[in-house]
């Protein structure tokens, strides 16, 4: 099964390189979209520049503080919220709210309240709390009702109970969806980034490439995104297999 899978994703990214490819000739205008041979030397520059790889180290640190302060926010809310109710009750409104707020109106209300350094972190960190609350719940909802009835048999401190049994059984079921989460917020980080014309940012890059017309440099940057989100989502799922084998 692995091996077909993984043939099947070789096939897509052979049919996305020759849809490019046959976007390009059919365009046939490097201002709209960039040849692939362009890219492919534009991200070889880039990966020797030094302004890029600081860029690229400032917007993984916005990316991971976002990711941190979501998660203890959401898994703190959703331990709260497994337990009590009326916890459950009073959120369940704010998520759904912060779901679909729209995310450029708070990054541009934001930019009047803080810097562009901060304004990516904030709105991620809102972007990505919904998600992390919600799988938090689920996966404490599953482990209370696989355990629940021996919790309350024993008498288990509520403490103990937190510490020893829910967020340990709970810790698998988040990162085998943590990649995909972290990588959702460096897309809004980086979205961010581009609104606010944030420096040293890969979401600034963006924006000077996107004035100055530099489409091979804006396809390369994009590129390079998503490489490193599939990378992000890999590690994620490989820690997840390796941890569930441990288990095992």
């Amino acid at each position: 099964m692995a091996k077909k899978n993984a043939l099947f994703s070789a096939l897509a990214v052979a049919a996305l390189w020759l849809a490019w490819i046959a976007a390009y000739y059919g365009v046939k205008n490097d201002y709209v979209l960039p040849s692939f041979w362009d890219t492919l030397r534009e991200t070889g520059r880039l990966l020797v520049s030094a302004s890029f790889w600081r860029a690229f180290f400032n917007t993984f640190l916005r990316t991971l503080w976002a990711f941190l302060i979501s998660l203890a926010l959401g898994v703190g809310m959703a331990v709260a919220a497994h337990l009590f109710g009326w916890v459950r009750a009073f959120f369940a409104p704010v998520v759904s709210v912060l779901r679909t707020l729209p995310t450029m109106a708070v990054i541009l209300m934001l930019l009047l309240w803080t810097t562009p350094v901060v304004t990516p972190v904030v709105v991620s960190a809102l972007v990505l709390f919904p998600a992390v609350y919600s799988a938090a719940l689920a996966a404490l909802d599953e482990v209370g009702e696989e355990y629940g009835e021996l919790v309350r048999s024993f008498r288990v401190p509520l403490g103990r109970r937190i510490g020893k049994m829910y967020l340990p059984l709970a810790a698998p079921v988040l990162l085998r969806q943590a990649g995909g989460i972290f990588a959702l917020g460096l897309k809004v980080v980086i979205s961010g980034e581009v609104l606010a014309s944030t420096y040293r940012s890969l979401g600034g890059m963006m924006q000077e490439a996107k004035m100055y017309l530099d489409m091979p440099t804006l396809m390369a940057l994009t590129l390079l995104v998503l490489l490193l989100g599939f990378v992000l989502e890999g590690a994620c799922r490989l820690a997840y297999y390796l941890i569930v084998r441990w288990r095992r």
